[in-house]
């Protein structure tokens, strides 16, 4: 399942660098994610109180939660899949989904 959302971001990322001019080296990806948690980090603020909701209606800012929260998500499967990493070994090992015998 996450090998195919992997190929389904890399297909949009790719193509929306392409229509925008833009190259995605090794580092666009990390950084990339990077500025995704920091817009996530904005939008918790807001969620909590902590920042200005700039007339955001609950409706408004729980969407805006989910829509960064994909963002995050999309860019962790884009950095993973620019390196070869295989996410689903990965969760299954590291949380014990599929403990050692």
């Amino acid at each position: 399942m996450l090998k195919e959302l992997m190929e389904q971001f890399e297909m949009a990322s790719a193509r929306y660098a392409a229509d925008n001019g833009m190259e995605r080296d090794d580092d666009w990806f990390v950084l990339k994610l990077q500025e995704e948690m920091g817009e996530l980090i904005q939008i918790w603020n807001k969620v909590t109180g902590r920042g200005r909701r700039k007339g955001m209606s609950d409706a408004e800012l729980a969407t805006a939660l989910a829509d960064e929260t994909a963002d995050v998500l999309g860019h962790i499967l884009l950095f993973a899949h620019r390196n070869g990493l295989d996410l689903t070994a990965a969760v299954e090992r590291k949380w014990r989904f599929r403990p050692e015998a």
